[in-house]
């Protein structure tokens, strides 16, 4: 079967594990100190494209979203992850036009001493 015959293709590029620090939560210890933030994104794409031309520009480069995220994060104040998944999800998807779907996970491994992590899960499609 030959990829003509595919309806629809959609990949996924991921970064696993990319960790950050930010001033993030509600309480007065989280809004003094930097805290760990650890994500995990999946960006659906097809990558047909990029696979024929060889070409970066025909898909998404991970390095690019990795420091573009790692920015944002350090420079937010948040006191919600909810907040600053938002905003994350809306930079990828008005600066990064090949992804049609995004899954975002953020883990805050120090937010609660009982656990290993707490965090959010979200996805976001491009209309």
């Amino acid at each position: 079967m030959n990829q003509s015959s595919f309806s629809q293709q959609m990949d996924t590029v991921f970064i696993e594990g990319l960790k950050t620090q930010a001033i993030i939560g509600i309480y007065d210890w989280e809004r003094e100190n930097r805290q760990p933030l650890i994500f995990d994104i999946d960006m659906d794409l097809p990558i047909t494209q990029a696979a024929k031309s060889d070409d970066i520009n025909d898909t998404v480069n991970y390095k690019q979203v990795s420091d573009e995220v790692i920015e944002l994060v350090e420079n937010s104040r948040h006191e919600l992850l909810e907040t600053l998944c938002e905003e994350i999800c809306q930079h990828i998807l008005t600066n990064h036009l090949a992804v049609k779907r995004l899954h975002l996970k953020v883990s805050k491994p120090k937010a609660v001493a009982e656990t290993d992590t707490v965090g959010l899960k979200i996805t976001r499609i491009r209309n």
